[in-house]
């Protein structure tokens, strides 16, 4: 039987390969389109600005910030 685990060591958690953005190699890289994207629509629904100059690691945490504001996401 094929092996159909998305990928964590952990099959029967899958939040157990979740690191923390602080430990991410590109953390300090500008954040991605996709971040950019659904930032600025929460931002947006929170009726907040977003910060100028973010990093990919702050970017992850302010989206985390917003969907709890908001109710979206998890």
């Amino acid at each position: 039987m094929a092996d159909r685990s998305n990928g964590s060591k952990d099959p029967v958690n899958p939040d157990a390969a979740v690191k923390d953005p602080d430990d991410w190699v590109t953390g300090d890289e500008p954040p991605t389109a996709a971040q950019e994207s659904y930032l600025h629509t929460l931002a947006r629904e929170a009726g907040e600005e977003v910060p100028e100059g973010l990093t990919k690691a702050e970017a992850s945490r302010r989206i985390d910030e917003l969907q709890a504001e908001t109710g979206r996401g998890r």
